[in-house]
């Protein structure tokens, strides 16, 4: 494994941790970022067999049990829409997908996969008491829900966390930054700054 480009801490949030979240935590972390995956939702859900189904999990419910739950409901179908493919990733980098809101650890930049999920983790720290003050950057790149977009996107995160972590004051240089990132790759972004 390459060793950190930086000693800046990175979490990628999506709604229930499942694709693009976990997408771009496998890309970074291969590529030597400290970085962990997180959902904000309160259930994990998969799309099923019809429209109005949706699988629905606990976040305690580990990839690998649904994994097994999808392949004996339908195995076939769950290969062929690519959701036994990304569990099985999934199963090889962590047990089982995690809520934001009980994570303990804390980060210097979260980067959000969708403008929802960026408004329901401004909400959660609005909601909590700042204990000791660190300060946290948060960005939203939107990224499209399905496999395709969600490599594409996990590239996108990949070079914003190269250009933040080359930076020698992340605080100061970050607006700047994320215009430059912003024109480049041509996606408008979000960027607040909070405080765990």
């Amino acid at each position: 494994m390459p060793p950190p480009l930086s000693n800046l801490r990175f979490a990628v949030v999506c709604s229930s941790n499942m694709n693009r979240s976990m997408e771009a935590h496998a890309f970074l972390s291969k590529k030597g970022f400290s970085v962990k995956s997180f959902g904000t939702g309160d259930k994990v859900k998969l799309p099923g067999t019809a429209l109005d189904k949706p699988n629905v999990y606990e976040f305690t419910t580990t990839y690998d049990e649904i994994y097994k739950d999808l392949q004996a409901k339908d195995k076939s179908y769950y290969t062929q829409n690519g959701l036994l493919h990304m569990l099985d990733r999934n199963r090889r980098i962590k047990p089982c997908p995690e809520r934001i809101q009980v994570s303990t650890d804390q980060f210097d930049i979260i980067i959000t996969c969708e403008e929802r999920v960026y408004d329901q983790l401004i909400e959660y720290f609005e909601t909590r008491t700042p204990v000791d003050n660190a300060p946290v950057h948060v960005i939203n790149v939107d990224i499209q829900d399905n496999h395709e977009e969600a490599t594409i996107g996990a590239f996108m995160i990949c070079e914003l966390a190269t250009l933040l972590s080359k930076s020698k004051d992340v605080d100061n240089e970050i607006d700047y930054i994320l215009h430059e990132y912003e024109t480049k790759c041509n996606r408008p972004l979000l960027h607040c700054l909070l405080f765990y």
